[in-house]
C-alpha cells in the first residue's frame, strides 16, 4: 500500500547552525517502499562504538548537534535518524498512517540495513519510548552494547498526568503547531537561527501530521499499541541487561523530569546515579556537551 507523503525541500536545511554532518538516505526499506528516510551518519564505519541517537517529538536529529561532536571526538561512529514525519525524512500526510509499530519497525529495519553493531543507544522522549523497546527484538539484542538515557519513559499503559493530557489535546487541536517556539519555551538559550532550524522541516501545516498525532500515540492506556512490547522491554532492562548505562535528567522538565526518570532508573539494571542538569528542560540534549563528556568518561572512552 502506497503511503501519501510530503518531502521537505532541501533548501529548507541550508545553513543550519552547527549541524553540517553527512546525511544518508534510504528509500527502499521493506514495507516502507517509496518513503525516503534520512539519517546523519558521521565517523568511521568500522569504529569500535556506534552511537545510535534517537530523537523525539516534535524535534529531529538537529537536537543532537551538541553531543555528536563529542562522540566523534572519541573515534566513534554516530547515526542519528529522523523519524518519518520529522526532520529530513518524508512526512506521511494522514495521521492514521502513524503508529507505534510503524515507527518501531522502521528503526529495526534501518539498523538491519546499516548493519549497526556495538551500539550505544542514546534516547530521549519518543526516542526512548521506541528505542528502549528495540532489545525485545532478537535481531537487535546482540547489537546493543551501552545505553545513554535522558528524559523519557516506557509506555506501560498506566495512565497519564494532567500535564501530558493537556499537551496531547493541544497538539491534536493545533494543525500548525509552532514547533520551534514550543521547543524554545523550555530551552531559553536557543538562538533565533536554532529556533528556525527546528521549524525547517515544516514549510506548512500539511507537513505536521506526525507532530500533531505523536502525543496521542504514547501507550498510556492498557489496550494501546506498544504496551505489550514496552512491558517486555521493562523486563529486559531490569532482568537481562548487562551493559553499561548512563542517565542524565533535565531537572526542569515538568512531565518527564526527576520523578519519571527515577522511576525509570529503578527499571534499568545496575544504572549508576543519574547526572542532574539543574535548569535543564525536556529537550535536555540542548545542554548536551557536558552530558556526552560525562557519559564517555563513565564508559572509559575519554580520560
Amino acid at each position: 500500500m502506497t503511503i501519501e507523503a510530503l518531502r521537505t525541500p532541501e533548501a529548507r536545511f541550508a545553513n543550519l547552525p552547527d549541524f553540517n554532518f553527512p546525511v544518508g538516505y534510504v528509500d527502499d526499506l521493506p514495507d516502507y517502499d517509496g518513503l525516503r528516510i534520512a539519517y546523519v551518519d558521521a565517523g568511521p564505519k568500522d569504529a569500535a562504538h556506534t552511537f545510535l541517537c534517537l530523537h523525539g517529538e516534535p524535534s529531529w536529529s538537529f537536537l543532537y548537534r551538541r553531543m555528536i561532536p563529542v562522540f566523534l571526538e572519541s573515534g566513534a561512529r554516530v547515526v542519528a535518524p529522523d523519524l518519518l514525519g520529522f526532520g529530513r525524512s518524508d512526512k506521511p500526510v494522514k495521521q492514521t498512517d502513524y503508529s507505534f509499530r510503524f515507527h518501531r519497525n522502521y528503526l529495526l529495519a534501518l539498523v538491519e540495513r546499516l548493519d549497526l553493531r556495538n551500539i550505544t543507544l542514546v534516547v530521549q522522549d519518543w526516542g526512548g519510548l521506541l528505542g528502549l523497546t528495540l532489545p525485545v527484538d532478537e535481531s537487535f539484542k546482540p547489537r546493543l552494547e551501552r545505553l545513554i538515557v535522558m528524559n523519557t519513559g516506557l509506555g506501560l499503559g498506566r495512565g497519564m498526568t494532567e500535564g501530558f493530557k493537556a499537551w496531547k489535546n493541544y497538539a491534536l487541536s493545533t494543525p500548525d503547531l509552532p514547533v520551534g517556539a514550543l521547543i524554545a519555551r523550555g530551552t531559553p538559550h536557543l538562538t533565533p537561527q536554532e529556533i528556525e532550524a527546528y521549524d525547517a522541516p515544516y514549510p506548512g501545516a500539511e507537513y505536521k501530521a506526525g507532530a500533531q498525532i505523536f502525543p496521542a500515540l504514547v501507550p498510556v492506556e492498557p489496550n494501546m499499541e506498544g504496551v505489550d512490547v514496552s512491558v517486555a522491554a521493562a523486563s529486559f532492562w531490569s532482568e537481562e541487561w548487562n551493559g553499561k548505562s548512563f542517565m542524565a535528567i533535565g531537572m526542569a522538565d515538568p512531565v518527564l523530569g526527576p520523578q519519571a526518570m527515577m522511576s525509570l532508573h529503578k527499571v534499568i539494571r545496575n544504572c549508576p546515579p543519574p547526572m542532574e542538569i539543574e535548569g535543564g528542560g525536556h529537550f535536555v540534549q540542548e545542554w548536551g556537551e557536558p552530558i556526552a563528556r560525562a557519559a564517555l568518561k563513565s564508559f572509559g572512552d575519554l580520560a
